[in-house]
C-alpha cells in the first residue's frame, strides 16, 4: 500500500476517533428557544438622536431573521434608511451557555464591526445588552434595551454612556412583525 494512502487512512481514523469521543451533538436549550421570538420579517421605525457617531433624524428598516443551522443562533439581515443614508447590517443573536448570557454580534455598511459580543440578559419581557468598544477611534459603552410588548412587536432604545457616566439616548424605535 502506498505511503500516502496509509497516511490518509491514519488521518481519517484519528479524526473519526476524535469526533466519536465528543459524544452526541449538543441540543439547543430553553435559553436558545427564547430566540424564536425574533425569527421572521420585521418592519422597524425609529428616531436617531444626534450623537458623536451619527446625525439625528428618522430611520426605517426591514429586517429578516432566520435560525442558523443547528438552532443555537438567529441571523438577521437588515436594510433601510437613516439620517446618514442607506443602511445595511448583519446581526447574530445567540446564547453562551458557559457564561449564561445572550450574545449579539453585528456589523454594518458604515464600518461598524463589533469585535466582541454584546452580552445580554432577559428579565421578564426586557432584554438588555451591554457592549464596549471603539467607534471612529473613540471608546464607548453602549446599552441596548428591547421590550417585547406583544408576540408581534417590540420597542427598543440604544444609549451611549459618556465620560460623565450618564446614559445618552441615541436611538428609540419600534419593530413590528410583518410575517
Amino acid at each position: 500500500m502506498p505511503r500516502r494512502t496509509i497516511s490518509v487512512i491514519v488521518f481519517i481514523s484519528v479524526c473519526a476517533a476524535f469526533v466519536a469521543a465528543q459524544g452526541p451533538a449538543p441540543k439547543p436549550g430553553p435559553e436558545h428557544q427564547k430566540l424564536q421570538y425574533f425569527v421572521g420579517k420585521w418592519s422597524t421605525t425609529g428616531e436617531m438622536k444626534t450623537n458623536p457617531f451619527s446625525p439625528g433624524g428618522k430611520m426605517t428598516a426591514s429586517d429578516s431573521c432566520d435560525w442558523f443551522q443547528g438552532g443555537f443562533a438567529v441571523v438577521c439581515h437588515s436594510e433601510g434608511k437613516g439620517p446618514a443614508g442607506p443602511m445595511k447590517s448583519l446581526g447574530i443573536m445567540g446564547y453562551n451557555s458557559d457564561q449564561k448570557v445572550y450574545t449579539y454580534y453585528g456589523l454594518d455598511n458604515t464600518g461598524m464591526v463589533m469585535m466582541s459580543a454584546a452580552k445580554g440578559t432577559v428579565k421578564g419581557d426586557v432584554w438588555t445588552f451591554l457592549d464596549e468598544g471603539t467607534m471612529g477611534g473613540q471608546p464607548y459603552t453602549s446599552r441596548f434595551t428591547l421590550k417585547t410588548g406583544s408576540p408581534n412587536s417590540y420597542t427598543f432604545s440604544w444609549e451611549l454612556q459618556g465620560q460623565d457616566k450618564k446614559w445618552m439616548p441615541i436611538l428609540e424605535g419600534t419593530s413590528t412583525r410583518v410575517k
